[in-house]
């Protein structure tokens, strides 16, 4: 199968701070990939190497059948990018703003104006079409910047943490207009570090950490990795918590980092396959060492765990300058 995207080895480092290392992809066409990660895992370098902003210290690179490298015009004829924040001009209404990004496509006045008029009536915005984008709500800002990015039918559509600051009913219209966008074939690359979006939009996702992809697969595939499901232990006395856990991981046992903020001490989160057999023998061993467990709970792992558990270290750098928020470019 042709890929939309492949990518091989692609390094980029800003002095002695390597950025990206040795980053392969592949996707396909109407496939929505994500690459999720902490700040400045990598996400938004890869997005401005792919997008032909920067230049990659190495590796490869073919977009919609163009290498970024030796023909980088061709790769922005088939491409538009949706950053982190509205690109839009809150003087013009949300036509105008429409209408000025197909002329700025070259496209005829009349095809301009009738694309916007398309755009405006998919992303639910004819209502506001005449109104100056200043009056308008983050949804409604986050539809019109998307829909600017269709005027011109991409083959690949970059979008750099697209629902940044939206409330859930905006973010879940976004979610609705993207998988919309992927069913009539347009090849999605999505980074995000709303974990639910990845979880809800992603056909496959890639796990970025300090440069490095970790991990790669669909969903499920990467909640397996954590155990088919997460065993809770809790305890009643203040001390046993950090007992059990140096007693489960001395025998190879996964024990989880904590996404729940507001979770009691008292509670040891532990990687499983959910069986009668798995649950027994952790409950044995804990009783053998005088740490016996008062209850327990059982859960499927979400993707929470995946990345808590596959980027399980702090932050020591921030990130480079060439990881902020995307802006769009013409």
């Amino acid at each position: 199968m042709p890929y939309t995207l492949d990518v091989e080895g692609l390094r980029k480092s800003y002095g002695d701070h390597l950025v990206l290392e040795d980053l392969d992809l592949q996707v396909g066409p109407g496939e929505i990939f994500a690459l999720l990660g902490p700040n400045g895992a990598g996400k938004t370098t890869a997005v401005r190497i792919l997008s032909t902003l920067i230049r990659p210290d190495s590796g490869t690179a073919v977009v919609a059948g163009h290498e970024i490298g030796s023909a980088p015009a061709a790769v922005r004829a088939a491409i538009s990018l949706t950053g982190q924040y509205a690109a839009v001009d809150e003087v013009l209404t949300g036509w105008e703003n429409l209408v000025m990004i197909g002329q700025l496509r070259r496209l005829a006045t009349r095809r301009a104006r009738h694309r916007a008029t398309e755009l405006l009536d998919q992303f639910d915005l004819v209502d506001a079409a005449d109104r100056r984008v200043s009056t308008y709500s983050g949804g409604m800002r986050r539809r019109l910047d998307l829909a600017m990015s269709l005027v011109v039918r991409p083959t690949v559509l970059f979008l750099d943490e697209p629902t940044t600051g939206l409330d859930p009913r905006s973010r879940r219209d976004m979610w609705s207009a993207v998988g919309t966008l992927a069913s009539s074939g347009v090849t999605v690359l999505l980074t995000t570090q709303y974990l639910e979006e990845a979880d809800v939009l992603a056909d496959r996702i890639a796990v970025l950490d300090r440069g490095r992809k970790v991990a790669e697969g669909t969903a499920a595939e990467l909640k397996a990795q954590v155990g088919s499901e997460t065993v809770e232990l809790f305890f009643d006395d203040a001390a046993a918590p950090a007992t059990a856990a140096r007693v489960l991981e001395s025998v190879g046992r996964l024990v989880l980092a904590d996404t729940d903020t507001g979770a009691s001490d008292l509670v040891v989160r532990v990687a499983g396959d959910g069986s009668a057999e798995d649950v027994r023998r952790l409950l044995d061993l804990l009783a053998a060492e005088q740490v016996p467990a008062a209850r327990l709970s059982l859960h499927r792992p979400s993707l929470d765990e995946v990345f808590l558990t596959l980027t399980a270290h702090p932050a020591d750098a921030p990130a480079p300058a060439d990881d902020r928020p995307l802006e769009r470019t013409f």
